[in-house]
């Protein structure tokens, strides 16, 4: 779930895995039986076994359609395959896009979506990346968030309460209290920062910081000529807190060991994650994995108390093909996140974290993802800005910046500086 799931197209998947949930080749052709054939190229293999099967379900009740499934994913590049596949020839009905710059990419090749029953059940700011000219071309898979995952158990033995921790300073000084006490709770360290990780820290971390700079919109960072780091000093605070505080050294550490082999082994107590780890915490220690919660990571001065939230990708719906086909796409995603079953689907079977109204809260999967719903459902969020930026700019620039900032090889303003020329001359 980590990494492929939050970013733009060109960073997700080339291993494809073809799953096929009916029959026939073409999603502009009636098949044989007479029924609408819709084909459909979608990047989260995460879910492709559980989605193939809600395919079935829907056939069975749709007699008339039928949805064939192409998955890529793995570890190569969606964008790449996508363009493959339409130069082909044989284009799908439904795909996938990440934000504007797939937006604005695909532009001709993407059905207007508003008139699909979801759009209006879409919660706020989930559509915003798709939306242009207040027309809505893709719906969301669904939303992940990500912050401060902490041990609760731990917590409890050093007398903290999570709950207080809505400040930057409540936070440092709950740092400053388990590092006192390192050796009586068995940890190794307060953090486990993975600066290898390039995505941890130069799209998730900075997006906390430089949301807040560009209100939110993502359109906004998408346009901007220029980034200010308006809130630099407090990324900067974030940052240093947990690379001093943090298992050592930090620009070698992964997400491997970050989350399997200190968090879930209880070596640290607190890690920057997203309610994706929920699966390998439960897998290598279950009894842990009841026993964590998530708070934000807050900004000072800006958006204290906010959980990042945002959506990982969108279905978007091929233009170009018939209308019966185009229907019969628009009511396949629709049933998905509306009807009885789908949305059994999506809570249990996908473990989604809902982007619309009407679901079941109770019947989220994990503790993660029900402490990220609410602060959803209640708008007390930071939108995620990060597919706004420049192309690469987030990872290989700022990214690796950070790499050279925690190993003492750059100074703040270093990186600073060489991050906004790199954002200005993408911007030319």
């Amino acid at each position: 779930m980590k990494f492929k799931k939050v970013l733009s197209l060109a960073a997700v998947a080339l291993m494809t895995t073809s799953l096929l949930a009916g029959c026939g080749n073409s999603s502009s052709q009636k098949s044989g039986g007479g029924a609408t054939t819709v084909d459909v190229f979608q990047f989260k293999v995460e879910f492709k076994d559980q989605f193939n099967k809600l395919a079935q379900e829907y056939m069975k009740e749709h007699p008339d359609v039928k949805i064939n499934i192409t998955t890529v994913g793995g570890g190569g590049d969606y964008g790449a395959a996508l363009k493959s596949k339409f130069s082909s020839g044989n284009e799908p009905a439904i795909f996938n896009i990440g934000g504007p710059q797939d937006v604005k990419d695909w532009q001709t090749k993407l059905e207007d979506l508003s008139d699909v029953a979801i759009a209006k059940q879409a919660l706020p700011k989930t559509l915003d990346a798709v939306t242009v000219d207040k027309k809505v071309y893709g719906l969301p898979f669904n939303q992940e968030g990500y912050g401060f995952i902490y041990n609760k158990e731990i917590f409890k033995k050093a007398g903290i309460k999570a709950e207080d921790l809505n400040t930057h300073a409540k936070l440092m000084e709950a740092v400053k209290t388990l590092d006192s006490k390192k050796k009586e709770l068995g940890l190794d360290a307060v953090f486990a920062l993975p600066a290898k990780e390039d995505w941890v820290t130069g799209l998730h971390l900075s997006n906390v910081f430089l949301s807040p700079e560009f209100g939110g919109d993502i359109n906004k960072a998408f346009t901007a000529k220029n980034v200010e780091f308006k809130y630099g000093k407090q990324f900067k605070d974030v940052l240093d807190m947990q690379n001093k505080y943090s298992v050592q050294p930090t620009a070698s550490l992964d997400y491997s060991q970050q989350v399997e082999k200190l968090f879930s082994m209880g070596k640290v107590a607190m890690i920057q994650q997203g309610n994706w780890v929920y699966n390998s915490i439960e897998q290598i220690d279950a009894e842990l994995a009841k026993n964590i919660g998530i708070i934000p990571i807050s900004v000072e001065g800006a958006a204290e108390g906010k959980m990042p939230v945002g959506v990982p990708m969108y279905w978007a719906v091929n233009n170009t093909k018939d209308d019966a086909t185009k229907k019969a796409a628009k009511d396949f995603i629709n049933w998905i996140y509306s009807s009885d079953k789908g949305k059994e689907y999506v809570l249990t079977q996908f473990k989604f974290i809902p982007a619309y109204k009407g679901f079941d809260e109770s019947k989220i999967s994990d503790p993660l993802s029900q402490e990220i719903y609410k602060y959803a459902k209640d708008g007390n969020t930071i939108n995620w800005v990060f597919m706004g930026y420049p192309s690469s700019w987030g990872q290989k620039t700022l990214g690796s910046e950070i790499q050279r900032y925690v190993s003492g090889q750059a100074s703040w303003d270093d990186i600073v500086k060489t991050s906004q020329k790199a954002w200005g001359q993408a911007r030319q």
